[in-house]
């Protein structure tokens, strides 16, 4: 394990409570064809903006969304830079770890109710509530905008099932404490490769300009089966480091098409994520951006020795 000056969020970490919960709800079966390209006239309805920034979030720990440490403090801080910018967001479109479907979907309710995917933590944590409400007609313009790759199907719509889980409200909560910004969270394929959760991010981009934050909320290494409580606050695994470094390099020159070949990294892959579903949010961020954009990095630091919790915002 090696040391490096980063700061590691106040509290514990639950191994058990941690642990990821996965929705699994049906949608359309694909088709045979393939198609990867966005119906952008669907998207005529919604007004044109100035192009909106795209956010990578490391979540980690629920408790970062009530203890007062480094990660929430960023959060707080994010929302009121963007909000002095004059970015006041018309939806928020979050890609969260937590739920992983059969088919891409789209949650389409207008009260999309709080979960608390979660276990063995504080009854504060339980209390939560993030009552931004959804956009049933933002989800159906979106589920016409972006297709499927691999079907060209549209994006199913939930109208019932699902709402916000915790890698949403976690993070959108401190940014954007007021909840009057609806939020629609899009489900992951679990099933499908990595490739097409960057193209379908790539379809992701149109949305920028009509004034859709796009927030990717997972960690870009999630391994709850080696995570160390008891570690100094400025210690991390060899292969932790080098995954994040490696991945943090891609980011930074520009080689965001490489973020979809993680697991040519064999075992080291496979320690930073023994399950992809924390690392692939990044994919629908990194595919979001416009060539040319800058990545800035915050937040990259770790959590109990095996959770990066580095962030990146680009525009």
């Amino acid at each position: 394990m090696q040391r490096r000056n980063f700061y590691l969020g106040a509290g514990a970490v639950l191994a058990a409570a941690l642990g990821t919960h996965m929705s699994l709800s049906s949608a359309q079966a694909p088709a045979a064809s393939v198609a990867s390209v966005s119906h952008l006239d669907a998207l005529q309805s919604l007004p044109a903006s100035e192009r909106l920034p795209v956010l990578f979030v490391g979540h980690g720990s629920p408790m970062n969304a009530i203890e007062d440490n480094a990660y929430r403090r960023s959060w707080q801080a994010l929302g009121r830079e963007l909000l002095a910018r004059g970015i006041r967001p018309r939806l928020i479109l979050c890609v969260s770890a937590h739920w992983l479907t059969q088919g891409w979907q789209l949650t389409a309710m207008d009260d999309p109710r709080t979960i608390h995917d979660f276990g063995g933590f504080p009854q504060a944590l339980f209390d939560q509530r993030y009552p931004a409400p959804g956009s049933p007609a933002m989800a159906s313009a979106i589920s016409q905008a972006v297709r499927q790759p691999g079907s060209d199907a549209p994006l199913g719509l939930d109208a019932q099932a699902w709402g916000l889980d915790h890698g949403a409200w976690s993070v959108l909560k401190p940014m954007f404490p007021d909840a009057s910004i609806p939020v629609i969270q899009l489900g992951m394929d679990y099933g499908r490769p990595p490739a097409e959760h960057h193209a379908l991010g790539q379809q992701l981009k149109a949305l920028r300009d009509r004034g859709v934050l796009i927030v990717g909320s997972g960690n870009i290494v999630h391994n709850l089966r080696a995570i160390r409580r008891e570690v100094a606050d400025n210690q991390a695994y060899d292969w932790a480091i080098e995954f994040d470094r490696i991945t943090g390099e891609h980011i930074a020159q520009g080689r965001l098409d490489a973020l979809s070949e993680f697991r040519a990294l064999g075992a080291l892959a496979q320690l930073a994520h023994p399950t992809w579903d924390h690392y692939l949010p990044l994919l629908y961020a990194a595919g979001a951006v416009h060539e040319g954009e800058a990545p800035r990095f915050f937040n990259d630091s770790f959590q109990a020795a095996s959770i990066s919790m580095r962030s990146v915002i680009w525009g």
